[in-house]
């Protein structure tokens, strides 16, 4: 098993950054893993906690194009935009809209395919044998429509999904509340997928990885990076607000904060921030038996330890504007549509980033032999592919030959 007598050093505390660090570690390497935070305490936390193997096809579908300005002017659409922001993300939209077209959506569904479709796997691989077992839950995943026309509409990315190995069984009618007794009769047809699975809460779930992680020898510094020093081209140091760290090498897998790290090396990436939400009814009278994908209001509803969650829609805005009102009462709208007869005793609402590229494809690899990899731009796939983003960094560094194409990740796509 290879060892150092320097370490990796792990720059992101979120799933994609422990999981890194635990693979390394497994692996024979020493590791320090920093963040100006507690682990998982980003986007990691916030999330829907639905290990998505099956959300393989981008939003830059074709119909992109038809569907944007009128999602962006319909208060009852799941896109909300920061107007004062907008003109800063002209140039990133301009790219992100060049995806959408049939070719490259079907070349972002092939890319995701290895990323993603073994992702319950991949985390029950992370935790087997240790305490964080009990986090990682098996399920199915429902789609809910208002009606069985509504599925019908989505055929394009159901036939993407179809050809990945995903085939839904289809429930219609009243047949919707025996699966599922939460469900109004707003909801006439769920699109089924068996042998699924979530997490039961994100957020302990990644700090008792890190805490694992410590008590495997791993260190966890908790403070602010600042640079990197480089000799003949290769990294030695990470800087930070505790003092400098000599490194064999590091990885960035700082989520949306990856852009203000790579500006640190004199390289741009196109990094948005898609800005998304939840609301966690807490003590709900009654609880979904499985997680669903409410596909009017585009938002993930999971059954966690602390309520029921829903989580999703898309702001564009940036990292600096305060939480918007129209997303979280979007959720409460259609959550009340769905679940007519749900009560519970209080709400609690969140606003977190998510770190896009124009092609939905995060940056994983090696920047020009410099000793620092990149594991970040994940999107709204951040969960789901951490621990397989974790693996292949791990394996990349170790210089073991993939049996996957991953040019796709390569982050020399966006730099130079």
């Amino acid at each position: 098993m290879p060892s150092f007598d320097k370490p990796i050093v792990v720059i992101g505390a979120g799933i994609c950054g422990v999981s890194t660090a635990i693979w390394l570690q497994r692996s024979g390497h020493k590791v320090i893993l920093i963040d100006r935070d507690k682990p998982g305490m980003a986007a990691s936390f916030g999330n829907a906690g639905l290990l998505a193997q099956w959300a393989l096809v981008p939003v830059t579908t074709p119909s992109l194009w038809r569907d944007a300005p009128k999602y962006l002017l319909d208060p009852n659409s799941p896109l909300f935009m920061q107007w004062s922001y907008f003109p800063k993300m002209i140039p990133w939209l301009a790219r992100y809209m060049a995806n959408a077209t049939d070719a490259k959506t079907r070349a972002i569904v092939n890319a995701l395919v290895p990323l993603l479709t073994d992702s319950v796997d991949q985390h029950k691989s992370l935790v087997r044998g240790t305490p964080m077992e009990k986090w990682v839950a098996d399920s199915k995943l429902s789609y809910a429509y208002r009606s069985l026309a509504h599925f019908q509409k989505d055929g394009y990315g159901w036939a993407l999904k179809r050809d990945a190995g995903f085939v839904p069984t289809m429930i219609t009618g009243q047949a919707v509340r025996e699966e599922e007794p939460i469900l109004g009769s707003a909801i006439q047809c769920l699109a089924v997928l068996e042998g699924q699975g979530h997490i039961l809460n994100p957020g302990q779930y990644i700090t008792e990885l890190a805490k694992y992680f410590e008590t495997q020898g791993g260190t966890f510094l908790q403070a602010e990076f600042q640079d990197f020093t480089k000799e003949k081209g290769h990294v030695t140091q990470v800087h930070t607000s505790q003092g400098s760290i000599d490194c064999a090498k590091a990885v960035i897998t700082s989520g949306i904060w990856s852009k203000d790290v790579m500006q640190k090396l004199g390289l741009s990436v196109p990094l948005e921030t898609e800005r998304g939400y939840h609301v966690i009814f807490k003590n709900p009278s009654i609880m979904p038996k499985n997680p669903m994908m409410m596909t009017t209001g585009k938002f993930g509803v999971t059954p966690m330890e602390m309520g029921l969650r829903c989580a999703g829609t898309v702001e564009l805005g940036g990292i600096k504007a305060k939480a918007s009102a129209g997303p979280i009462k979007l959720i409460h709208k259609f959550a009340k549509e769905a679940f007519p007869n749900l009560t519970y005793s209080s709400t609690e609402e969140w606003m977190g980033f998510r770190p896009s590229t124009p092609d939905s494809l995060p940056l994983i690899g090696e920047l020009s032999r410099s000793g620092i990899y990149t594991g970040f731009g994940h999107q709204h796939i951040g969960l789901t592919a951490g621990p397989k983003t974790g693996r292949l960094i791990a394996q990349m560094i170790d210089d073991q030959p993939s049996n996957y194409d991953l040019s796709p990740y390569d982050p020399h796509r966006y730099i130079s």
